[in-house]
């Protein structure tokens, strides 16, 4: 009954401490804030880091674990910091009553005693080093042992081990002080790194690289006595130099790194499908064509897998850090002016509704469609062509009839309805034939999903660069037998100056926005889809700023970077290769579009066409036409002149590059004229070239 008694006696007080216990940790929950505010860190699809953001300390403390860190560094670390960590609850009694005798016979401290979750409990709740502290310290160590375990604990204290300067944490500081992850760390390194925390301040190796050899050495030579590093080790690392500059750590794809870190949650660790070697590639040939571009001109790179729709590379300027550019904004989603990259979608549409085939007979001669009156980029006209070649040599014409045969809203909504982002000047407009020529607003990210849907079956795949992102269904584009003879059309265009010939078969498209102020390419083979934007941030006019010219070669660059895959061409048997049926095998203009009635209507005689106009800034041209009947309307880019400048019209060149002007006389007849305005002396690092035919459209 005795024996009894007691147990109950000792079962009683045992609950009321556990009790106890509990209740206060729940009143005095281990403070983990230091804890859970990390840097917010983007990965590519390896898990490598493109780029860290900074605490709201301005820390840079990145989150690891310890399997992502060299086991040599860890059994430096435990030999010297906390022999028996794995033993003990989070308080070493041996090493206290060490630490307490070595006190009481040498009358100063020889040892702390801490243990790394005391070290730990210190550093997420810093107080002055007092006996009381030290005991709050022993508390908060047993507690956390209890909330995080030995694995939460030892990474913990991997994260937030104070580095020097901002730097905490094992993986900041290997990435800062020698340029890559701690996953790997000879002798020299690890020792160092053990050696910082002991007083990080005192031991930077940027400030004080005498002290922190001297600390490294030591460390070396506490492990070649504890066994952990043999002699040679030993001597090979005391060779090793300090490293006696901070380097910046990782910052590749700032553009999407910086959209994805601002959509998470702070401290959230951002896995993308980036592939981090072609990006470092990109970012370095990007900054090596920027040496061609005279600023402010600028360039943006996107590498899409287009059978998954992933982003592998995302370039959104060419340098981040370029004073002389807008490098800042993502060009990538810039909303700009798409050229003549918009013409092979208006052909497939047309084959797949029936009205034309690749070897349709077009001719290409001068024709307006009410007051609109499109030019090829030379200002001449071909005659009688194929669509097929016609989209080769990207003549204007051609694509205009297909495209006021299917009508400008019904390509607008077709591209919007496979997913194709378009932007009209007005809110509420609706298209109009220079939708196929540029004049609409879409971005890169858009045309190269949409260029995917040429690669794959017709069908567009939404693109992401979120590996977690549930797949979406691909979106209905254009039919399999379009986009597989538009891939091959494509396939047909002859490499640009200056790239040399290669077996590698290239499907792609350029395009130059009204005025210079866009150059596009884009292209494909079996694996990637790459798009290519070359112009200035603030979309102001650029001289070398050409699809073909300048960023065609670029996009054969990038093609050269990646795996080579087949490009797949259509099957021999395919409805839309051989002669077109007779309904199709000439393409002939409705009645509304009209040849200009240039005997009978007026004529304009300055400036001529295909002029080059230098003016000063600020300077009036005086404009003349003959014929057809007064009073005349005369038009700039579409855009009337003020009433009172019809008598006596003078015309003041608002920016530089192409100018259409159109008279029109009392009878709605027209004349119309392309010209060359030059308001200053330009002098490119790379000679402007057009190739092309095409004459973009305003």
């Amino acid at each position: 009954m005795h024996l009894i008694r007691r147990v109950l006696v000792c079962a009683l007080l045992t609950s009321g401490a556990l009790a106890a216990l509990v209740s206060l940790d729940r009143l005095f929950p281990p403070p983990l804030a230091r804890l859970e505010d990390l840097s917010t860190v983007v990965l590519d699809r390896e898990g490598e880091l493109l780029r860290a953001f900074a605490t709201s300390e301005g820390s840079w403390r990145l989150p690891i674990t310890p399997d992502a860190v060299d086991p040599l560094y860890l059994a430096l670390l435990l030999a010297i910091e906390d022999r028996r960590f794995f033993f003990h609850p989070g308080v070493d009694p041996l090493a206290l009553a060490r630490a307490l005798f070595q006190l009481l016979r040498y009358g100063r401290v020889i040892s702390g005693g801490s243990t790394l979750t005391m070290q730990l409990a210190r550093l997420l709740e810093p107080r002055p080093r007092t006996l009381s502290a030290k005991f709050l310290e022993m508390a908060r160590a047993l507690q956390l042992e209890w909330h995080l375990g030995k694995a939460g604990v030892l990474a913990a204290y991997l994260t937030l081990v104070p580095m020097g300067g901002n730097l905490e944490g094992v993986r900041a500081a290997s990435l800062a002080w020698f340029g890559h992850e701690p996953r790997v760390l000879s002798p020299a390194e690890a020792a160092l790194l053990v050696a910082l925390p002991q007083a990080p301040t005192r031991l930077r190796p940027d400030r004080f690289p005498e002290r922190a050899q001297a600390a490294r050495d030591r460390v070396l030579e506490r492990g070649r006595a504890r066994g952990i590093l043999d002699e040679a080790d030993v001597r090979a690392a005391r060779a090793a130099p300090i490293p006696r500059v901070r380097r910046p750590l990782p910052f590749h794809a700032p553009h999407l790194a910086e959209r994805r870190a601002r959509a998470a949650p702070a401290g959230a660790v951002v896995r993308t499908t980036v592939d981090g070697a072609l990006q470092r590639a990109l970012e370095r040939l990007a900054r090596s064509e920027l040496d061609r571009l005279p600023p402010p001109v600028d360039l943006a790179i996107l590498v899409v897998e287009h059978g998954s729709g992933r982003v592998r590379a995302w370039v959104g300027a060419g340098d981040w850090n370029d004073p002389h550019r807008l490098s800042k904004l993502d060009l990538v989603r810039a909303v700009r002016s798409p050229g003549s990259t918009l013409k092979p979608f208006v052909y497939g549409l047309a084959f797949d509704a029936g009205i034309a085939h690749p070897n349709t007979l077009v001719r290409d001669e001068a024709r307006r469609f009410e007051d609109y009156s499109p030019r090829n980029f030379d200002g001449g006209f071909v005659g009688d062509v194929s669509l097929r070649t016609a989209l080769v040599a990207s003549l204007n014409l051609p694509a205009v009839l297909l495209a006021e045969r299917l009508g400008p809203n019904v390509i607008a909504e077709r591209l919007a309805a496979a997913g194709v982002q378009l932007v009209f000047a007005r809110s509420h407009a609706t298209a109009g034939l220079p939708l196929v020529l540029g004049g609409v607003g879409t971005r890169l990210f858009d045309l190269v999903a949409a260029y995917g849907a040429l690669a794959r079956d017709g069908s567009l795949r939404p693109l992401t660069d979120d590996p977690a992102a549930p797949q979406p269904e691909p979106l209905p584009l254009l039919a399999p037998e379009s986009a597989a003879v538009l891939a091959a059309i494509l396939a047909e265009a002859p490499r640009p100056a200056g790239v040399p010939p290669g077996t590698r078969r290239i499907a792609y498209k350029t395009g130059t926005s009204h005025r210079l102020r866009d150059g596009w390419a884009i292209g494909f083979d079996g694996g990637h889809v790459v798009g290519v934007w070359v112009g200035r941030a603030d979309g102001a006019f650029c001289a070398v700023c050409n699809g073909p010219g300048t960023a065609a070669p670029i996009l054969f660059r990038v093609l050269a970077l990646l795996p080579e895959v087949p490009l797949v061409l259509p099957p021999p048997r395919d409805p839309l290769l051989g002669p077109p049926p007779p309904a199709l095998a000439r393409l002939a203009p409705r009645p509304l579009a009209q040849a200009p009635e240039r005997g009978r209507g007026p004529r304009i005689t300055f400036p001529v066409e295909g002029s080059v106009i230098v003016v000063e800034p600020g300077q009036a041209l005086p404009l003349r036409a003959s014929g057809g009947q007064p009073p005349y309307r005369w038009l700039v880019d579409g855009h009337p002149l003020p009433a009172r400048a019809r008598s006596h019209p003078l015309w003041m060149p608002d920016d530089d590059g192409f100018a259409q002007l159109r008279v029109v006389d009392a009878a709605g007849r027209s004349d119309t004229v392309t010209v060359t305005v030059a308001r200053r002396v330009v002098q490119p690092a790379l000679s402007p070239t057009s190739p092309s035919r095409t004459r973009p459209a305003p």
